[in-house]
């Protein structure tokens, strides 16, 4: 088990062990459920999830690289 504290800003760091042990890695992108009293944070492995599929379609003007610039700091 490993812990982490939420920044007032509600902005977390996965711990290394956490993010080796699922191979996550910088750009990786995560999905949040809320399931009872458990959060739930699963990997999105590209093509494999349908419904982030359909987001991307529907936000593809937010994936600039002058974008992910912008919002990587949030």
């Amino acid at each position: 088990m490993e812990f982490a504290k939420i920044t007032s800003r509600g902005q977390t760091t996965i711990p290394k062990s956490i993010r080796e042990a699922a191979d996550l890695g910088e750009g990786d992108v995560i999905t949040f459920e809320v399931e009872g009293d458990h959060l739930v944070v699963r990997k999105v492995t590209p093509g494999q999830d349908d419904y982030v599929l359909g987001l991307s379609r529907v936000l593809n003007e937010w994936v600039s690289p002058e974008d992910e610039e912008a919002w990587r700091d949030l």
